[in-house]
Order: structure tokens, then C-alpha cells, then sequence
């Protein structure tokens, strides 16, 4: 029995639904913990009734956790959810009996195969991280972290324990969305963890750990119906900065590191992960109502002169953004999407 937990709240929701369902696939036999971080987002999860994606409700979490919620009075909502990543793990760990081995997955993962690979480089050691792996072009990005915090393992011992109260508490005492000392987030504390803890495996296998900051230092086929990544099958891929721009336009976050997306990735890659978003949009849809998106319209008319005014620079400059949005779709930097199709 594989032991995942992840996290997100109503604006992440079909994206946790959609992880869970490639795991789903994938994944033989695991239980997914939802920390869910509000209440609607418990209502939703609850009401779906899947005996192995099990929601814990915000209050339930930060119960009796009085240096989490003094912290959390001075950090954003986003600085908040960094704050607590450890601090869920070991809840994890303290209250549920039976779990020897937790694995944080961000809820922007997606599962193409079985992630025993990962418990198999893993083997009996106690942490295991993956890194950034960063092209040269990109490596300045490392003041982000050279570690990424998408996919964590700890086991329940010594070792995996010392090192999550460690993060933890570097976490209470500082965790803000900004580069300082050396420090960013939850993320960069992770730098110096295979010198810092006993029993710390950075996992090596390139199927594991792909996302758009990283995609381009491999070469991708489709061999038998798999993805290869170089030799190795496709394990699972982080659609890190993936938005939803309107109904039919999406920004796979591909442009900001470089990246113009060969057929491979596109097609084998981008394809199931946005199919399997409608899929989920759909259902929860269906199923009780939920929906997750929505499309701002621009106000029009008013009777003053000022009124016009402001609607002439309204319209040039929804104009402007048209014609920038025009360009980004020639160039393939946007998608549009039909249906759950990528056209």
C-alpha cells in the first residue's frame, strides 16, 4: 500500500481530482490524503465518496497546532500553504497508524506509469528529493532551489522524522514567497539535505521529475505506446504554471523557460493532462454542480464623457492584448483547446 498526500483548495481542485485519477490508473494499491484547504473543497471531496482519496478538513489539520496558526496571522495564503507542507506530513505520520512511508506530491502532477521506480531507487533509505535538474541556460534559477518540492518521500523512522521537524521548524521561523538569504518558500531549505541528514536519496531516474523547467535537456519518443525520456519510461510530469487563460485558451507555461513543445510533449504529454482536466471538470460537474471556471467580460456604455473615455482605452487596450494574444498562438506559446482536445 502506497501512502501519497497532497493539498489544494477550490482553485486547485480539478487538478487534485485529476491526479488522483492518473493514480488512479497507475498506482496499484495507495490511499491519496487530501488536505483540503477550505470548506468547500472538503464538501466536494467528501461527497465523491472514494475510499482511497481521503479529504482532512483545514480546522481538523490545524487543530491544537498553536505555532502553525500563530504564523499563519502573518503570511499570504500562498506563504501559508508553503508554511504547513511539513507540518501536514507529520500529521500525517502522528495520526494515522499503519503509514511507514508518505510521499507529498503537488496537486499539478500527473502519472503516465507506475511510480514503483521511485520506491525502487528509493529502497530502504529514509528521504528521498528530486531535483530541479536544470539546463545551463536556466541554472540561475537555482536561488529558487536546486531541489523541487512537487514529489517528496519520508519514512516513518529516525532519520525521515528528524529531518521533516528540521523543516519544520525552519518553516514556522521564516517562509514568505520571496528570495532572501539564501532562503525561498518551503523549497530551498532542501539545498543542503543529502550533507545535512543521514539517509537521503536524490532520485536519478529522468522519467521522474519532469516539467517545463527541465523537459528540454531530454529527448522524447513514444516507443510501444510509452514515453521515453532518453531511455526511461515517463514516470510522471509536473505542469508546473499550466493556466487556464478563457474556456478555449490555455498558457502551458512552456514559453517562460524556452520551450516550443515538439509533437512528443504536445501531443503525449500535454494532451492526456488536459483531456484528463475536462474529465475531471466534467464529472465534478455532473456529479454535484461544481464548476471551476470563470470569464470576466468587459463592462460597456456609460452616459459621461469620462465613462467613454475610459471605454476607448478599455477597448485599445483589449485590442493590444488581442493582437499579443494573436501572436502567442502563431508562435504556439498559446493553446487553444476545444473539448479537451489541444487543437
Amino acid at each position: 500500500m502506497h501512502h501519497f498526500c497532497t493539498y489544494f483548495d477550490r482553485h486547485y481542485l480539478v487538478r487534485g481530482l485529476t491526479l488522483y485519477n492518473s493514480l488512479a490508473r497507475h498506482a496499484d494499491s495507495f490511499v491519496l490524503w487530501a488536505l483540503c484547504a477550505d470548506q468547500s473543497t472538503y464538501g466536494v471531496i467528501s461527497e465523491l465518496g472514494l475510499s482511497d482519496l481521503r479529504p482532512i478538513s483545514l480546522q481538523e489539520f490545524e487543530h491544537n497546532d498553536e505555532a502553525l496558526l500563530t504564523v499563519k496571522q502573518n503570511r499570504s495564503q500562498v506563504e501559508y500553504y508553503f508554511t504547513f507542507t511539513p507540518s501536514w506530513l507529520l500529521y500525517i505520520l502522528n495520526n494515522f497508524a499503519g503509514v511507514d512511508l508518505i510521499t507529498y506530491l503537488d496537486a499539478d502532477l500527473f502519472f503516465f506509469s507506475s511510480p514503483v521506480a521511485i520506491y525502487e531507487e528509493m529502497q530502504d533509505q529514509s528521504v528521498l528529493i528530486v531535483g530541479h535538474r536544470f539546463p545551463e541556460d536556466l541554472r540561475t534559477r537555482e536561488k529558487y532551489g536546486i531541489y523541487n518540492v512537487g514529489l517528496l518521500a519520508f519514512r516513518d523512522d529516525p532519520y525521515g522524522r528528524q529531518c521533516l521537524h528540521w523543516w519544520r521548524e525552519r518553516c514556522l521561523e521564516w517562509c514568505y514567497d520571496r528570495v532572501e538569504n539564501g532562503r525561498f518558500a518551503d523549497q530551498k531549505y532542501l539545498d543542503d539535505w543529502p550533507e545535512r541528514f543521514q539517509q537521503v536519496v536524490v532520485l536519478q531516474h529522468k522519467g521522474a521529475g519532469l516539467g517545463p523547467w527541465n523537459v528540454a535537456n531530454y529527448s522524447l519518443t513514444l516507443v510501444d505506446g510509452k514515453i521515453m525520456v532518453d531511455s526511461e519510461p515517463l514516470v510522471f510530469y509536473h505542469f508546473h504554471s499550466f493556466k487556464q487563460l478563457t474556456p478555449w485558451l490555455y498558457d502551458p507555461g512552456l514559453a517562460a523557460f524556452g520551450v516550443h513543445a515538439p509533437h512528443v510533449l504536445k501531443r503525449h504529454i500535454y494532451q492526456p493532462y488536459v483531456a484528463g482536466l475536462h474529465d475531471s471538470a466534467t464529472h465534478l460537474s455532473a456529479r454535484i454542480g461544481h464548476s471551476d471556471s470563470h470569464v470576466g467580460s468587459i463592462r460597456r456604455g456609460g452616459a459621461s464623457e469620462r465613462s467613454r473615455e475610459s471605454t476607448l482605452r478599455t477597448v485599445v487596450r483589449k485590442s493590444k492584448h488581442q493582437l499579443a494574444v494573436t501572436r502567442q498562438l502563431l508562435q504556439g506559446d498559446l493553446w487553444m483547446v476545444i473539448s479537451g482536445r489541444i487543437l
